[in-house]
């Protein structure tokens, strides 16, 4: 048989290579330091819409509480007794006062208590957290420091002159290591700022903000075998 009838697989669709980004490092009073290059494979990728929808998606079903209910006609009070006899009204016979057709009845397929949550896979959890981090570096919406060492006491004051000093307006993500203790202090204070541990950064948070501002300590690198 001639090869123009071998039946072949989709062929897949080639990516596009991640491409070179890098961030100006800065210290608190909004010195240079130099620049650092961002990794390539977290900062550097085509954002893919489908997987960041549906991440972002499945974490807000998670965060509902789903402790709506209702009562259904054999948990409301009262309707024990047949209301009327069952011939010789006239009218359609009733077994109890508390059916979902009643005033004070019971609820008809009315909620209940459930969980929202949404299986989702790690990979796809990554896949939209680089996504959206690459979004912000490509949009130059990241930002990097050499760390909040200098910072003895918490001060909300030092805090924001940091992030005035640093460029950064509207809604911020700071990134944070757990010996970042002072640094919670200074900014959990501050509306337009949310502060998250390194390790629990997730899409949403990423592209709820309009700047992501991380440490020498808090800034991702690529991991091996990952």
């Amino acid at each position: 048989m001639s090869d123009v009838f071998t039946l072949r697989g989709p062929i897949k669709k080639d990516r596009p290579a991640p491409a070179s980004r890098s961030v100006a490092r800065k210290s608190l009073d909004g010195a240079e330091l130099g620049t650092v290059d961002l990794e390539p494979t977290i900062f550097g990728i085509e954002p893919n819409m489908a997987v960041m929808h549906q991440v972002v998606k499945a974490q807000l079903a998670a965060k509902r509480a789903g402790t709506q209910s209702t009562k259904t006609r054999k948990e409301v009070r009262g309707g024990g007794k047949k209301p009327f006899n069952q011939k010789g009204t006239g009218g359609a016979r009733q077994g109890t006062i508390r059916a979902p057709h009643y005033p004070g009845g019971g609820i008809a397929l009315g909620p209940k208590p459930r969980k929202y949550d949404q299986k989702t896979p790690k990979k796809m959890i990554r896949l939209a957290l680089y996504s959206a981090l690459s979004d912000r570096a490509a949009l130059e919406r990241v930002a990097l420091v050499d760390g909040f060492g200098d910072w003895s006491e918490p001060k909300t004051k030092e805090a924001v002159k940091s992030l005035n000093a640093l460029g950064l307006e509207g809604k911020i993500l700071v990134v944070l290591s757990r010996d970042d203790a002072v640094a919670f202090s200074s900014f959990r204070n501050l509306m337009n700022v949310k502060t998250i541990d390194a390790g629990e950064v997730n899409a949403y948070d990423v592209l709820d903000s309009d700047w992501v501002l991380f440490t020498d300590a808090t800034l991702p690198i690529a991991k091996e075998n990952s």
